[in-house]
C-alpha cells in the first residue's frame, strides 16, 4: 500500500510505500523496483519496521505515472494492492503496478 503526501513548496509528491507483515509473513528483505530506480533490484531497499511491516518513503515528480513491484527476499514478485492500475510486464503472464502523482 501507498499514502500520498503532495507538498505546496515542491514539485513533488512524497510517497510512503508500505508493505504489511500479513501479506508477506516472515520476509527478511524487501525491495522496491520499478522506474523510479531503473528496476535495479538492488538499489530499493525497504527498512523493516518493528512490526515486521516494511517501510520506504520516495519523492516522485508530478504529473507521471510510474510502474513498480515489491521483490520479497530477492526470489518472489508482488504487487501492490492500492496501485491506482496495473499494466503488463515484459514477463509473460504477469502485471506491474502503477502508481501516477
Amino acid at each position: 500500500m501507498f499514502t500520498k503526501q503532495y507538498l505546496k513548496t515542491k514539485d513533488i509528491c512524497k510517497v510512503r510505500f508500505k508493505v504489511q507483515k500479513n501479506v508477506i509473513g516472515s520476509a527478511e528483505t524487501v525491495n522496491l523496483v520499478g522506474d523510479f530506480n531503473n528496476w535495479d533490484e538492488r538499489a530499493g531497499t525497504m527498512k523493516k519496521l518493528k512490526n515486521g511491516d516494511f517501510s520506504a518513503i520516495l519523492d516522485l515528480e508530478l504529473d507521471r505515472s510510474y510502474q513498480f513491484r515489491y521483490l520479497v527476499d530477492d526470489t518472489r514478485w508482488i504487487n501492490d494492492e492500492s496501485a491506482d492500475i496495473y499494466l503488463p510486464s515484459p514477463f509473460p503472464g504477469e502485471e506491474n503496478s502503477v502508481i501516477t502523482i
